[in-house]
């Protein structure tokens, strides 16, 4: 058995493409997968639950959208749309749904005037705060149920995920900006915002 062990342990760190190296990373466990699976149809009701009456107002996606803004601050639309794994286009139609709300706002780039960012206003940044102050006592709630050991574990595994997909904690937020020097509305909203979809120009 041990055998075994050392002749799949040197396999592993003989990938060519250093993936499945001695610390296990490179390739997902199917046990793993299904669990987190599992997990996330529990976390998608929490956020579901946890956007109150917003829910009417707001969809997921769009909720997805101003946490991105709350947690990276003013983005370009093409910028934004790398973030969701959505489309140029599909992010700015969302932006301007989101705009029509007063959630978010189109504003020129502080270091290029010629660039249109989309920002949270003080509407879309108190959605996002009251979500999730809610999901906050969801989540204590069902982590209540698990041993204080458990509970420790699965913040643990949920901090690494989070990693690695990404996701900023919530202490690195950046602060809650001042209104911006100049916001850009109406038709020239509509007209610049294609431009800034275009990608990083």
């Amino acid at each position: 058995m041990a055998e075994q062990e050392r002749a799949e342990q040197e396999r592993a760190e003989q990938a060519p493409d250093g993936s499945g190296a001695a610390d296990g990373t490179g390739a997902a466990d199917e046990a793993a997968v299904d669990a987190v699976l599992t997990a996330s149809r529990t976390l998608v009701a929490v956020v579901t639950s946890s956007l109150g009456a917003a829910a009417e107002e707001t969809t997921i996606a769009q909720y997805r959208a101003l946490v991105v803004l709350a947690s990276r601050g003013p983005q370009r639309v093409g910028d934004l749309a790398r973030a969701l794994d959505v489309t140029p286009s599909t992010a700015g139609r969302m932006c301007d749904r989101l705009v029509r709300k007063g959630l978010i706002r189109r504003n020129r780039g502080r270091a290029d005037r010629r660039a249109v960012q989309v920002s949270l206003t003080a509407a879309g940044r108190q959605v996002v705060d009251e979500a999730t102050a809610r999901r906050r006592t969801l989540l204590a709630g069902i982590l209540g149920r698990l041993p204080v050991r458990q509970q420790r574990a699965v913040a643990s595994a949920l901090r690494a995920f989070a990693a690695a997909a990404g996701e900023i904690p919530d202490e690195q937020w950046p602060a809650d900006p001042a209104e911006p020097p100049s916001a850009v509305s109406g038709s020239t909203a509509r007209e610049q915002a294609p431009a800034s979809a275009g990608g990083r120009s």
